[in-house]
C-alpha cells in the first residue's frame, strides 16, 4: 500500500507495516556437515573395504579417512605434491580453503596405500584421476555417491570424517589406549584440519608447526582405524 492512499483518506494506516519479512520469506536454515556417531565408525570402515566401486574410489576414501582432508583438496591432488619417501604431503595455499599453505604428515599405511596406487594412476597427473578422463581429477559427486551407495546417504559426507577425526582425537584414550592419554593438543588437531587464521603472518608461522607432534597424532589415528576396522571384521 503506497503513502497515497493514506494521505488521500482511502485508508487509515498501512497495514504493510505489521509484517515481518520472516512472516513470508522462508527462513534459511544453516546445517552441518552429516556425519556418523563414533559408535557407527566400525561398520562404516568395513562397509569401505567392501565397497564394489573402483579401487581408485575406495583408495580416496580411505586416504581421505586418514588425513583429515577437505573433498576437494583430496580429489584435486597433484602426484608432485607427495614425497612418499619423506612421508609428507605438501599443499600450496592456491589449493587451501584457507589460501595458506598445508603440510600433512603421512602415516605408514597412507605411504603404502599412496605406493599401490601409484602402480595405478601414476600415469596421470592427477593421483585420483577422473574415471573417464584421466586428464582432469576425479569428480567432485564421487565421494557423495559412494557413501550413497554403501548405505550413507544424508548420514555421512566427505567432509564428515574431519569432524569426527576431532571428537575422537580431543577424547584420546578415552576413545581408545591406541590415543594419546589426556587427548591431543587443540593446536595440533586445529593445524591438521587446517582451521588456520588468514592473518598472512600467522599462517606463514604455523606452517610447518608442531610437525613431529602432527605426526604422531596422524600415525596414531590410522592405528586406531585399523583396529576399528579389525573389531568390525570380527562381529561380522
Amino acid at each position: 500500500m503506497t503513502d497515497d492512499t493514506i494521505t488521500k483518506g482511502y485508508a487509515r494506516r498501512n497495514p504493510v507495516a505489521d509484517f515481518k519479512p520472516g512472516d513470508v520469506l522462508k527462513r534459511k536454515t544453516v546445517t552441518n556437515c552429516a556425519r556418523i556417531e563414533q559408535r557407527e565408525l566400525p561398520a562404516l570402515l568395513l562397509a569401505m573395504e567392501n565397497d564394489t566401486g573402483t579401487e581408485i574410489t575406495r583408495y580416496a576414501m580411505w586416504i581421505m579417512a586418514r588425513t583429515f582432508l577437505r573433498t576437494t583438496e583430496l580429489r584435486e591432488a597433484p602426484w608432485i605434491e607427495l614425497d612418499l619417501d619423506g612421508g609428507w604431503w605438501e599443499i600450496p595455499k592456491e589449493r587451501m580453503k584457507m589460501d595458506s599453505p598445508h603440510i600433512v604428515p603421512l602415516s605408514q599405511q597412507v605411504i603404502k596405500a599412496f605406493q599401490k596406487l601409484k602402480e595405478i594412476t601414476g600415469d596421470s597427473e592427477y593421483v585420483f584421476p577422473g574415471a573417464f578422463d584421466r586428464k582432469k581429477c576425479m569428480s567432485n559427486n564421487t565421494i557423495l555417491s559412494t557413501l550413497a551407495r554403501m548405505g550413507y546417504h544424508g548420514v555421512m559426507t566427505g567432509h564428515g570424517y574431519r569432524g569426527l577425526a576431532s571428537t575422537i582425537l580431543h577424547e584420546g584414550a578415552k576413545a581408545s589406549p591406541i590415543l594419546m592419554k589426556d587427548g591431543y593438543p587443540e593446536a595440533w588437531i586445529e593445524l591438521q584440519l587446517a582451521h588456520m587464521p588468514r592473518n598472512k603472518v600467522s599462517a606463514a608461522y604455523n606452517y610447518a608447526q608442531y610437525l613431529d607432534g602432527r605426526k604422531r597424532m596422524m600415525q596414531d589415528w590410522s592405528d586406531y582405524l585399523d583396529e576399528r576396522l579389525n573389531q568390525a571384521k570380527k562381529v561380522a
